[in-house]
């Protein structure tokens, strides 16, 4: 098993050196992508040097390569929404990828503390679309009438790509900004929430109390519901029951940085509802 994914690695990376690695990814590349993120495996970059329709020509390809392993796509994902992270991976605007219906786990799960070749974690929020009228939305108000749950969320992104690979918005997204796995918390009714969604502080704390991070709502382009606006603006179409990752509050931290578990609060929101996530 070493030796072949050792062949897979070394294959990839001549392909990466040619032309063609700067266009969309050809399906011999998806496929030794596709391995190493399974595998947990460090692995090249696709699409390096090419353009936003070459990475998401790239994502394309390795979300239907990725269904089969993470299950069917459930909904959408922005990243980089907060300064923090943008000014991480120096980039301008957000990227966006894929949300899977088998990377979901429940309040509290266990998962392994190197979930992936990279793991890191943040804390995010998900939004259910209630109604095809969100894609008529062109305000945060609009957005939320038509948005039918809140859920805490923390986001369990793999990074995935070997310490020497670029990190750009083009290879991130046409990674598919990473996601690996995500720990949901109760629904939330959103009904009367706009506001709040902007004035609520969000707090990371690791399992001894240590605050690791703290934002307002707001810390996502404003407010959180302004991911699904700008989701919208790239050309995606919501419908009922799609999930939508607005992104982090704050820095991407790895497992370690947790001292177990991980808990994200989100404080002004009703009962201040949490989520928790244990790595061991």
């Amino acid at each position: 098993m070493t030796f072949k994914i050792s062949l897979t690695a070394i294959a990839l990376s001549l392909m990466l050196g040619s032309p063609a690695a700067a266009a969309c990814a050809t399906d011999v590349q998806v496929s030794a992508f596709v391995a190493d993120y399974i595998s947990n495996t460090p692995t090249g970059a696709l699409s390096v040097g090419g353009t936003m329709d070459d990475a998401l020509c790239s994502q394309a390809k390795r979300s239907a390569a990725l269904t089969s392993h993470m299950g069917p796509v459930i909904g959408y994902k922005a990243g980089l929404t907060s300064t923090p992270a943008q000014e991480r991976f120096g980039v301008s605007e957000p990227v966006r990828g894929l949300l899977y219906r088998d990377m979901m786990l429940l309040d509290g799960a266990v998962v392994p503390a190197a979930f992936g070749a990279r793991p890191l974690f943040e804390s995010d929020m998900i939004l259910v679309v209630g109604n095809n009228a969100i894609n008529q939305a062109t305000t945060t108000q609009e957005v939320m009438a038509q948005v039918s749950a809140i859920h805490p969320f923390i986001e369990l992104p793999d990074l995935t790509l070997a310490p020497d690979q670029p990190i750009t918005a083009v290879t991130l997204t046409a990674m598919g900004v990473g996601p690996k796995l995500g720990v949901l918390g109760a629904a939330i009714d959103p009904s009367g929430l706009h506001d709040a969604l902007a004035e609520m502080t969000v707090t990371i704390t690791a399992s001894d109390g240590e605050v690791l991070a703290k934002a307002h709502g707001a810390a996502v382009l404003g407010h959180p519901a302004n991911s699904v606006l700008w989701l919208m603006s790239k050309g995606v179409v919501m419908k009922p029951g799609d999930l939508i990752s607005v992104g982090s509050f704050g820095p991407l931290l790895p497992p370690a940085k947790a001292k177990g578990t991980a808990t994200v609060t989100y404080s002004g929101l009703p009962g201040d509802p949490t989520v928790s996530v244990t790595f061991e």
